[in-house]
């Protein structure tokens, strides 16, 4: 069980997805990336099938479409403390039985929960898919928790609050920045929640949050491996077909109102030894803002952001030799507005300031020469090359697929990624790039060691 975004495993699922959607993209003549079937059940949920006969092996996925970002004012962190509860039995089936089921036969499972999605997922042998979906589908609707059960899982979460958030001067920092940066919008607290809204959590907020968001209309069922898609659709008409639509109005989020300051956040640590600075922008993705610019965000975190050949790590790692990482990060898929990321780490000697004049120096660069043709070639190769043997895997694919239907795409938008990224020009980048860095758009970070006494 885990939280996402700016959190470790938030950050390698991410990395996960995007390989997997760029999957078999750069074989020639490959008409698709991962072939898919979908359909929607009479109850509205969504199903999503990609069959892959390597391995006698499936993926049951189940996204929900509900994260942090849908929690009631004052009760952060519920939606986390949920997805812990839900491993903790039904009225059919005794706490860890469906854990043993799996582990038993070889399988492994996982949750985790993100601003937008709350997931749940095994990987098993083929023949034990029925069985995984007749148990999820039990805990859709079933679910028993006890106040006792709250308080020990509360008791976890905090201390999974203490060693991601408390004891990490970086998550602290990242957490800080999306604050500022997220003045309206929920992105701007943690997804695992503020520690004294954790507290102050009841079960009957619990409760509440569970009957309102889990139900299959407001779903996507992800199957992958060797299965067939008949099949398939026959398992899913049988244990979640008899479950009845919730039909609750779509969950509103306020928006942010347009950007207009200049931000900086700075935090001293005693823990830091060395150095870090970091830059938010705020971004349209594929759902919110200007969504026309998110292919040629992509292209461009790419140009500016690659570790071995981007501009930030050739020019300022290689040859200034003042930094010594730096990179960039950018996901449009999220349902509300994205983040433009840029970090670097100083050599020793150089100050943040001389860094962060290194960095912007580079964009304003980037801004009044563009981008060239054979640069954007590179970048687009190496995009469209990364992942060609990403499909081998069983869990890519579904992250990928899951995360685009759950978050508002389509089956259409994932297959037709590798074209879209194909077609963007340097003009396309520029545009998105004057859009995107301008420092009123920005909170800047620094983390430093705990200032001296005076």
């Amino acid at each position: 069980m885990a939280v996402s975004a700016f959190s470790r495993n938030g950050y390698f699922v991410l990395l996960l997805a995007l390989a997997a959607w760029l999957a078999l993209a750069a074989v020639p003549g490959a008409a698709k990336v991962f072939d898919p079937s979908h359909f929607k059940l009479e109850n509205g949920l969504e199903v999503v099938v990609i069959e892959s006969q390597r391995v006698p092996a499936a993926v049951h996925m189940l996204w929900y479409k509900v994260g942090a970002a849908d929690e009631a004012p004052g009760q952060s962190g519920v939606a986390h403390l949920l997805e812990h509860l839900m491993f903790k039995g039904t009225e059919k089936t005794l706490p860890g039985a469906f854990s043993d089921l799996v582990h038993r036969n070889g399988g492994r499972e996982n949750a985790f929960t993100s601003w937008d999605q709350t997931g749940y997922y095994q990987v098993v042998p083929k023949a034990l898919l029925g069985q995984v979906m007749a148990l999820e589908a039990d805990r859709m609707t079933g679910l028993t928790m006890s106040p006792g059960q709250v308080e020990t899982e509360r008791d976890i979460v905090l201390e999974e609050w203490n060693d991601r958030f408390g004891q990490s001067p970086g998550t602290q920092l990242n957490q800080a920045m999306s604050a500022a940066l997220f003045r309206n919008h929920p992105y701007g607290r943690p997804i695992i929640g503020w520690r004294h809204e954790i507290e102050a959590l009841t079960h009957e907020n619990i409760r509440a949050f569970y009957r309102r968001y889990y139900a299959p209309d407001n779903a996507v069922l992800v199957v992958a491996g060797d299965v067939d898609p008949a099949a398939v659709r026959a398992l899913a008409e049988q244990h979640y077909g008899p479950i009845p639509a919730a039909n609750n109005p779509p969950n509103a989020r306020p928006q942010e109102p347009p950007p207009d300051v200049v931000q900086r956040v700075q935090l001293h640590d005693p823990r830091v030894s060395d150095p870090r600075w970091r830059r938010l922008y705020l971004a349209p993705s594929y759902h919110r803002g200007e969504s026309r610019h998110a292919y040629a965000l992509q292209v461009l975190s790419e140009v500016l952001g690659d570790l071995s050949v981007g501009r930030l790590a050739k020019n300022l790692v290689l040859y200034s030799e003042v930094a010594t990482v730096a990179g960039s990060y950018y996901s449009p898929s999220q349902r509300g507005l994205a983040t433009f990321y840029l970090y670097a780490n100083p050599v020793a000697g150089t100050s943040l300031a001389e860094l962060e004049a290194a960095v912007d120096g580079e964009i304003a660069r980037l801004l009044a020469d563009g981008v060239t043709a054979e640069e954007m070639e590179a970048t687009k190769r190496r995009m469209l090359a990364a992942a060609v043997y990403a499909r081998d895997g069983l869990s890519g694919g579904a992250h990928t697929l899951g995360k685009a239907v759950a978050n508002g795409g389509t089956v259409t938008d994932v297959e037709a990624w590798p074209e879209r990224i194909q077609a963007i020009t340097p003009e396309d980048v520029m545009a998105a790039a004057r859009h995107v860095l301008h420092p009123n758009r920005s909170v800047t970070g620094e983390l430093l060691p705990k200032e001296p006494r005076s």
